[in-house]
């Protein structure tokens, strides 16, 4: 279900709104919170900036990493920024990728938080642990803070631990889940960082200082930031200082990395089983049913998990959680595109689909969102054909411009310049059929692009 292409955060578990969503929603409508600070992989801009507008929520800025280095320069880039537009401010760090809940329970342990922050105290939420889980993180300590009810001064962190050694700690009843949520005062945090790692700081300064603006999007440099240390907050800051702090929440919390934990929090029948989309039983209990497109049927199954996207299917026990990672690690090697892709891909103006592939043709359903259009563009190998399904097309075409409506139809020589665009009100259904020596993305020349992508963007 999560693939780079389109990751967790992005996913609708259990219907409704995306994890991502759901993270923007619990401090929109909270007092004292400034317009939060996005910072995203550069290839999910556009993922971010369509979900937060179709929610109606506005960012305070979306921040685009040319490349991936780990939660501590991330989050040194946005106290630069933060640092930039408020005197002394607090950051919340949240992933947004978590299941937490309810939303009353999660403001109040950001309360109970803000004495220690702003005492400058490093703040990382921590949650009782129920059960002697080892693929968390653990942190530890008894020792109350004066003039900050609740909090209490680290003791240890844990990396995961064994599974005697996290029995133990539920036992014990000092230590917490460490949830990866943190409360942090900005300005301390950069100065405490520049001692620590002050070359992560310098380049992070760096990236900042040189980013530019693309459409709603602040791109960092790329060379300075690349040059950043690659490490998490954790083992960066919150292990080697003597102010980091926990604070004990109340709310339920679960970041969905596993298959039990994807179950725990996901509704059930009165058989112990979870049906989301298209699913129909018969003597299924204890079961996790996902279809997101085509009918699911399950008959006398029992602990499995059946999950059945457009062009994958998984199935698995529940007697333990499955190791995915080594199943991905063999679908890369071998070259399977659905280790990183989703059958349907998105793009900032609409999505598409690959429904049919033969030696020589590729057959795509492509949706244009109202008011949206592709790259102008050309292909050095392949022609296309395009039929209008529903809604209205209009198409330039080597300087012609041309209108097409529901049951017709344009073809695209190869090398011809050409352009799509929905001009219509309601979302523009096209089925494109390509032929060619070349049927892939690395065919496109743009040429113009209203959202400033290169050729291989």
């Amino acid at each position: 279900m999560s693939r780079h292409s389109r990751p967790k955060q992005f996913l609708s578990i259990g219907g409704g709104e995306s994890l991502l969503v759901q993270t923007a929603r619990r401090i929109d409508s909270a007092t004292g919170f400034a317009k939060p600070i996005f910072v995203c992989n550069k290839d999910h801009r556009f993922l971010v900036a369509e979900e937060l507008r179709d929610a109606g929520l506005k960012p305070g800025l979306i921040v685009l990493e040319p490349c991936p280095r780990n939660t501590a320069p991330a989050i040194v880039t946005a106290a630069l920024i933060a640092v930039e537009r408020e005197k002394d401010p607090l950051l919340l760090v949240l992933p947004s990728d978590h299941s937490i809940s309810p939303e009353s329970a999660f403001l109040e342990s950001i309360d109970q938080a803000v004495p220690a922050a702003r005492a400058g105290y490093f703040v990382c939420f921590g949650v009782k642990p129920a059960t002697p889980e080892t693929g968390f993180g653990y942190v530890s300590g008894d020792q109350p803070i004066e003039d900050a009810p609740g909090c209490r001064l680290v003791e240890r962190f844990v990396e995961k631990p064994d599974f005697e050694t996290a029995n133990r700690y539920v036992a014990d009843g000092s230590y917490f889940w460490n949830a990866g949520l943190f409360l942090l005062p900005g300005r301390q945090l950069l100065e405490v960082m520049e001692a620590l790692e002050p070359e992560l700081v310098a380049h992070c300064r760096d990236a900042v200082a040189r980013a530019r603006k693309d459409l709603d999007f602040l791109r960092l440099d790329e060379e300075a930031f690349s040059a950043a240390k690659e490490i998490s907050i954790d083992h960066a800051l919150m292990e080697r200082t003597e102010r980091a702090a926990i604070a004990p929440v109340s709310f339920n919390w679960s970041d969905l990395g596993s298959y039990s934990a994807l179950r725990d929090a996901s509704p059930k029948d009165d058989a112990g089983t979870t049906t989301i989309g298209d699913v129909i039983t018969r003597d299924t209990k204890d079961s996790f049913l996902y279809s997101e497109e085509q009918l699911l049927a399950a008959v006398n199954v029992d602990n499995l998990s059946i999950i059945a996207t457009q062009d994958v299917v998984l199935v698995a026990p529940n007697s333990n959680d499955v190791d995915l990672r080594a199943l991905v690690k063999e679908l890369k090697e071998a070259g399977r595109s659905e280790a990183d892709m989703h059958a349907t891909v998105y793009r900032p103006w609409g999505n598409y689909r690959t429904t049919m592939k033969g030696p020589g043709f590729l057959v795509k359903e492509i949706i244009v969102k109202p008011g949206q259009r592709l790259s102008s563009q050309y292909h050095n190998h392949r022609a296309e054909h395009w039929v209008v399904v529903e809604g209205t097309a209009k198409i330039e075409r080597d300087g012609e411009s041309i209108t097409l409506e529901k049951d017709q139809s344009l073809y695209i020589p190869l090398n011809a310049v050409h352009r799509l665009e929905n001009p219509g009100p309601t979302p523009l259904h096209i089925i494109e059929v390509q032929t060619g020596d070349l049927l892939s993305e690395d065919d496109i020349v743009r040429l113009e692009d209203d959202y400033r992508r290169s050729s291989d963007d």
